[in-house]
């Protein structure tokens, strides 16, 4: 593998030759198939997840009232900057390790692990997210059977604990989340044994996701409460609980509902016709999402006081509040499918961001040690599926949805960063799609990266600084970890810097079952 020279000599710099990227993402062997339609829905399918149906009762409820509505609006425009950014780095090197890979060839290899560690936010702890909240609608739905699960075995260890004047504190309990936990332990099981779904049963589990929401706004119209939406912006209460600071501190929680739109941009090699259908499938998605989220925020907002929508299936306790047993157990069924699936997709997602690190030697090799039947890398898998289970059962969904946000919005800024340094560096570069708007694409989204960044950090502090440093304490020791693993492992064994070749291909899943799942992630049907 090429080597580009660091700047100044500096060893944390070395970058990836994109000329080597380049050629390695010309052995994928992929068929360019898709269209600008194929991409739409590919977005659509992968946005539509648990931020819409776990996180906006928290923002509605915490932060912004029945203006979340205007969060949302806030949060698509944090997206579309960077997902034409995205956009562009993907037809220049349609690659594995998508945001990873394109830092490692930019900013150099210490950029590249702190985007590969905002990755396990945006990922791994999303998974844990969805867990946490696909727990809540679980115990919804059994409980419409009559089965009632114990509170000490779906209630996380840090409990969220609603205040009198708004928001929340942390507190600390006796109960584990073991419900969530298992969730994430059964996706663990499917993805070492490797899935092969067929087009029309991942077609059926999106068409769910979409359908319910569809039904739940066209249902939802006739119970709405014109009195809940006053005042449609509640006045401001300190901090960002309410008014013009809590919706913008709500757009930082929401933030996690559009995570999954750059999937379409690592579509890139499959495209038809990149420079045109990327940005289509990129727009098209986040506009039509943008849309559904807005309808589903109003009814949930119309038909249950925003105060009150604080818990893990907000959307199950609006059905609820209906009164209407057949359209509760319909929207509760869906919601837990579309959860299932989205879990599925981000703990395999991880996986695929460790297996690249690991073969670059950033992590231990055992994340790229593939099972010798299943060709999945299952070592890594398992052990990722524990962490993540453990995160599940620990931390309530406040604190998780949080801590997405801040990596995906940083890691969004790297990615606008970058496009920027091969604007400067590489002006030859051939690139089949360009953001448009010059350097101006690429400032915004670093700008509003950081609007959806700063509400978080200040909010955290502000909890620390208030005598709740709970949110503070696992920020910091996150990072800490992830210092402390560069420094002593991956530094020192990044094969890069000691001037070899990744891991031999080999030790990639080329074929069998696990590689359906790829090509079906990438398809939008997973």
């Amino acid at each position: 593998m090429s080597v580009d020279a660091a700047p100044s000599g500096n060893r944390l710099f070395i970058r990836k030759s994109i000329e080597q990227v380049q050629a390695e993402s010309q052995s994928h062997g992929l068929k360019r198939t898709l269209g600008a339609w194929n991409l739409v829905l590919l977005g659509i399918g992968c946005i539509i997840g648990a931020g819409i149906y776990v996180m906006t009762g928290n923002a509605a409820a915490n932060f912004a009232g029945p203006a979340v509505i205007l969060s949302f609006i806030v949060a698509f425009f944090a997206c579309v900057f960077a997902g034409l950014c995205y956009a562009e780095l993907a037809s220049t090197m349609p690659v594995a390790g998508s945001a990873y890979t394109y830092s490692y060839t930019t900013l150099g290899e210490v950029v590249a692990w702190i985007m590969g560690w905002l990755l396990v936010l945006e990922y791994g702890v999303a998974a844990a997210t969805v867990a946490a909240g696909w727990s809540g609608n679980v115990v919804s739905l059994l409980k419409d059977f009559g089965l009632v699960i114990p509170p000490e075995f779906t209630t996380s260890f840090v409990r969220a604990v609603q205040l009198p004047q708004g928001g929340f504190t942390f507190e600390s309990g006796g109960s584990f989340n073991l419900l969530g936990a298992a969730g994430i332990l059964a996706i663990t099981v499917l993805l070492v044994i490797g899935i092969s779904e067929s087009a029309t049963v991942n077609n059926v589990i999106v068409f769910i996701k979409v359908g319910v929401l569809l039904l739940f706004i066209g249902m939802g119209v006739a119970f709405i409460n014109l009195d809940n939406w006053t005042p449609f912006i509640p006045p401001n209460e300190g901090g960002f609980t309410y008014g013009l600071p809590g919706i913008f501190r709500a757009a930082s929680v929401i933030f996690f509902a559009y995570v999954g739109f750059e999937a379409v941009s690592t579509a890139a090699a499959e495209a038809k016709n990149p420079q045109r259908d990327i940005p289509i499938g990129v727009l098209g998605s986040l506009i039509v999402c943008t849309i559904i989220y807005m309808l589903v925020a109003a009814v949930l907002t119309g038909v249950v006081p925003y105060k009150q929508l604080g818990v893990a299936a907000p959307i199950a306790l609006a059905v609820d509040a209906m009164n209407m047993q057949w359209f509760s157990l319909l929207i509760k069924i869906g919601a837990v499918a579309g959860l299932t699936s989205v879990m599925l997709i981000l703990t395999y997602g991880q996986t695929r961001i460790f297996f690249a690190m690991a073969k670059d030697g950033l992590l231990p090799r055992f994340f790229s040690v593939l099972h010798p039947k299943f060709r999945t890398p299952w070592i890594g898998t398992v052990a990722l599926g524990l962490i993540i289970a453990f995160a599940a059962s620990m931390l309530p969904i406040q604190i998780l949805g949080d801590l997405v946000s801040l990596g995906t919005a940083t890691a969004f800024a790297i990615v606008c960063i970058s496009v920027l340094w091969l604007r400067k560096n590489r002006p030859d570069l051939q690139r089949p799609f360009r953001a448009p708007l010059g350097v101006v694409t690429p400032v915004l989204g670093i700008i509003f990266a950081l609007v959806m960044i700063a509400p978080l950090v200040l909010d955290i502090f502000a909890k620390a600084a208030s005598g709740d440093p709970i949110p503070a304490i696992l920020l910091g020791s996150y990072f800490a970890i992830g210092a402390a693993l560069y420094i002593f492992y991956g530094y020192r064994n990044s094969r890069l810097g000691r001037g070899l070749p990744q891991i031999d291909a080999d030790q990639d899943a080329g074929t069998g079952p696990e590689q359906a799942l790829l090509h079906g992630i990438e398809d939008g049907k997973a």
